[in-house]
């Protein structure tokens, strides 16, 4: 919505920043869960596929 003085023109905005808390804890425990897997894989080949070389 524009406004007009003598001076100058401006422009109010009002943002409404959306967030659902539920969202926000379901995709942290997605991408621990990624990390977990990724860390779980590489402990495992340091201790059983590359003792065998």
């Amino acid at each position: 919505m524009a406004r007009r003085t003598p001076d100058h023109e401006y422009e109010e905005r009002h943002i409404e920043k959306k967030e659902d808390k539920s969202n926000v804890a379901a995709t942290f425990i997605k991408y621990f869960a990624y990390v977990l897997i990724f860390f779980g894989f590489l402990w495992f080949l340091v201790n059983y596929v590359f003792p065998m070389f």
